[in-house]
């Protein structure tokens, strides 16, 4: 026998998380039901590297930072942008700092203290090791470590995730059963990822090394300032996921190795080798390439060129690779629900009385901030639509 709750969550990551918070203060009681042993295991891996929450910016600079889905997302991201998430932080006991690049942190730079303090104010009653598996009949199947128990909610909240990082509850195992009552879906990409390369053996005494200040071309011709590692199997890191999507689409990777200087600058400084000086000492102490840049710059533009055909390659080196790392590796994915799958207020067209959000939703975005952001954003748009549905 189905038991009766009024509001059902299901997933207690940021965005499930906050659409029980918005549940909750409309009046309603609250279930979220979470496959893992515990809740945001993706929120707590995020922390690791320092939670960066959000990206205090200018609101135009920071919803450009979701391409295509910006005009979808824009009046979410008014509702709850960079201020409320600190403000929202801060109300939890989280103090925040802004960094030079504008990235904002919790100053305890880990996720447990922000996601304990959250928990403990919820007034919800979360249940752990509650898988969805589906329907049974009208209510909402769950695998538990009691057995198998239905649900049958009046309203109900989804917020999956995407199709990455499994092991953390994000394995995109939704979409079929979505795609068979009717839910327009886009079919799941990597975002936020390496990419393969197949290194010659030099490159070897190289990997785990990073490669900073650096310039990412981005397809307009704009360059993306950041950095990024080597590693055995490719390329990975904040500058190359900040290019990513792009380069997932078929754009070229190609990297400034000297974004300060002109190319006229860097031929200049090429042409003024002294005789005795090989061209390996003349990139290093002309031009001050470290060890990794110039074992790039060997790995793809042998033989080299030389003048101003050389600064050229140096302003723009092609990394030649074989692809995306695999999908479950990446940060994030694009693909899911559709912006067409769902109304204003995120309910599925096809489910009425039940809605999307987060990663579950078709829209990416880089790392810096954009991706928590965008996950609460959603979370509260879609809780405080759903708080109204079946009273």
């Amino acid at each position: 026998m189905a038991e009766a709750v009024d509001a059902l969550v299901i997933g207690a990551g940021p965005a499930g998380l906050m659409a029980a918070e918005e549940l909750a203060r409309a009046g309603r009681s609250v279930v979220i039901a979470e496959g893992k042993p515990s809740a945001g295991r993706k929120f707590l891996m995020a922390g690791k590297s320092g939670l960066n929450l959000t990206k205090d910016e200018p609101f135009e600079g920071f919803t450009a930072a979701y391409g295509e889905a910006a005009p979808w997302l824009s009046p979410m991201l008014r509702d709850m942008g960079p201020a409320e998430v600190m403000a929202w932080a801060e109300a939890l006991g989280q103090p925040v700092f802004t960094g030079s690049s504008g990235r904002v942190f919790p100053a305890a730079m880990k996720a447990s203290p922000l996601l304990r303090a959250w928990l403990r104010k919820m007034p919800t009653e979360l249940r752990l090791g509650w898988r969805w598996t589906g329907w049974d009949g009208d209510g909402w199947s769950f695998e538990t470590r009691e057995g198998p128990r239905v649900l049958a909610p009046k309203v109900v909240v989804l917020a999956l995730g995407g199709a990455s990082w499994a092991r953390l509850g994000s394995d995109g195992d939704w979409a079929g059963r979505l795609a068979e009552k009717g839910v327009e879906l886009a079919p799941f990409r990597p975002a936020n990822m390496g990419f393969l390369v197949d290194w010659s053996a030099h490159m070897a005494a190289h990997f785990g090394s990073p490669v900073k200040g650096v310039g990412l071309k981005k397809s307009n011709g704009t360059s993306v300032m950041g950095e990024f590692v080597v590693s055995a199997r490719g390329v990975e890191g904040g500058g190359v996921y900040a290019v990513s999507a792009e380069v997932r689409d078929g754009a070229a990777l190609v990297v400034d190795l000297l974004p300060d200087l002109g190319v006229e600058e860097v031929a200049a400084r090429l042409a003024a080798r002294p005789r005795k000086r090989t061209v390996s000492q003349h990139l290093e102490k002309a031009l001050r390439l470290d060890p990794v840049k110039r074992a790039l710059l060997q790995e793809f533009g042998r033989p080299l060129p030389e003048g101003a055909e050389l600064a050229r390659l140096i302003k723009g080196l092609e990394i030649r690779h074989q692809g995306p790392r695999p999908m479950d590796e990446a940060i994030s994915t694009a693909g899911g629900v559709t912006r067409a799958g769902v109304d204003e207020g995120l309910m599925l067209r096809a489910l009425p009385g039940v809605f999307v959000a987060g990663e579950m939703l078709d829209w990416e975005a880089p790392t810096g901030g954009y991706l928590i952001t965008g996950c609460l954003a959603t979370g509260r748009w879609a809780g405080r639509n759903a708080a109204g549905w079946g009273t």
